[in-house]
C-alpha cells in the first residue's frame, strides 16, 4: 500500500533528505504503478530519507568524485525523465525526452498497446548539474509509448538539442547502444527529487512479470539503489561513460509475487523468483535503431525491436 505526496515530502524535509518538487503531483493511473509518483508506507520513506542523510554524511566524512550530474534531466508533473539523443543525432533535430509508458498523461498502456505520434503539449522542467530548474521544456507529440517487452516513453520537442545548448547550457545525455553489463557501476538520476542512487547493476531478469505486464531482459539493481516513486522513468547513466543504459521503472515493494508494485522473475524454464526491495530498470541500448533521420521514427528500420501498434 501506498501513502500519499504530501506524507514523502514531509518525511523528506524533516530529514533533509534534499529538495521536494514545486508542486505535488495529480493523482492518475501511473500513481499507482511502478516508480512513479510515491503513496508507498511512512515507514518506507522515513527509511529511505534517514538512508540518504546517511549517506550524505559519509561523502562529507570521506569525499569521492561524481561524475555523473543532473544536467540533461527534467521533472515531470508525476515521474522522472531526461533529454536524449543518440550517437548520431545532429543539433538541429527535434529533441527527445525518454521518460516511462506508465508515466504517459493519456494513461497506462494496457498489454500489447503501442502508442506513436499523438499530438502532446505536455511540459518538462529541464535541470542543470546542480539539479536547479533551469527552463521549461514542452513536447510537440509522444512519439513512442509501450509497457510491452518495456516500459519507455519518448517525447519529441518544439526545441532542438543545438536550441537547448545554447539557450541554457545543457547538453542531451547521449543513449548507449549496446547492451549493459553485470557489474557496471551505475546512477539512477531523478530529476522529480533531485536524487542520486548509485549502485551496481546486479544482473538481468529474462521476464519480469508485474500484474498484466511482462517486461524482458530487465536490468535488476544491487541493493544500494532503493530508489522510490517519483523516480519512475530516471536515466540509468553508466559513471564510466556518462551514457544512458536504461531508464528507471519499477520494483519489488512487500515480497508479494508477481503482483503490480512487486514484480517478479521468470527464467526461461517457468521458475519464479521474487526479490523483496530490489528495484528494477528497462534497457534502453535498443531504441536508436528505431529513430531515423531527423529523430523520426521508424519501426520497420533494420535492427528495430521494439513492438509496434
Amino acid at each position: 500500500m501506498r501513502k500519499s505526496l504530501g506524507a514523502a515530502l514531509l518525511a523528506l524535509a524533516i530529514a533533509g533528505a534534499g529538495a521536494a518538487p514545486a508542486v505535488a503531483a495529480p493523482v492518475n493511473s501511473a500513481d499507482s504503478f511502478g516508480k512513479s509518483t510515491d503513496t508507498s508506507s511512512v515507514t518506507s520513506v522515513v527509511n529511505d530519507a534517514v538512508a540518504s542523510t546517511t549517506e550524505t554524511l559519509g561523502q562529507v566524512l570521506t569525499p569521492k568524485a561524481k561524475a555523473v550530474n543532473f544536467a540533461g534531466t527534467v521533472a515531470l508533473s508525476n515521474c522522472s525523465g531526461s533529454v536524449v539523443r543518440f550517437s548520431d543525432s545532429e543539433d538541429n533535430d527535434p529533441a527527445l525526452v525518454m521518460s516511462n509508458g506508465h508515466c504517459l498523461e493519456t494513461g497506462m498502456p494496457g498489454p500489447g498497446e503501442v502508442v506513436v505520434d499523438r499530438a502532446s503539449s505536455r511540459t518538462f522542467s529541464l535541470l542543470n548539474a546542480s539539479g536547479s530548474r533551469v527552463a521549461t521544456l514542452r513536447a510537440s507529440k509522444i512519439a513512442y509509448g509501450t509497457m510491452t517487452d518495456t516500459d519507455v516513453s519518448i517525447y519529441q520537442l518544439t526545441t532542438t538539442y543545438g536550441q537547448i545548448k545554447s539557450s541554457y547550457g545543457i547538453n542531451a545525455l547521449t543513449m548507449a547502444d549496446t547492451h549493459p553489463v553485470a557489474g557496471t557501476a551505475i546512477t539512477v538520476a531523478s530529476g522529480y527529487w533531485k536524487r542520486l542512487y548509485s549502485c551496481n547493476v546486479d544482473g538481468f531478469a529474462y521476464r519480469l512479470k508485474e500484474g498484466d505486464w511482462t517486461f524482458k531482459d530487465s536490468v535488476r539493481y544491487t541493493s544500494a539503489c532503493n530508489t522510490i516513486g517519483g523516480t519512475s522513468g530516471s536515466p540509468v547513466i553508466d559513471q564510466a561513460t556518462n551514457k544512458v543504459v536504461a531508464v528507471n521503472n519499477t520494483g519489488n515493494e512487500d515480497g508479494q509475487r508477481c503482483t503490480v508494485n512487486n514484480p517478479c522473475e521468470v527464467d526461461e524454464s517457468g521458475n519464479v523468483t521474487v526479490h523483496q526491495g530490489i528495484n528494477y530498470a528497462q534497457e534502453t541500448y535498443q531504441i536508436s535503431a528505431c529513430f531515423g533521420v531527423d529523430n523520426k521514427l521508424d519501426l520497420n528500420a533494420s535492427g528495430c525491436v521494439l513492438p509496434k501498434p
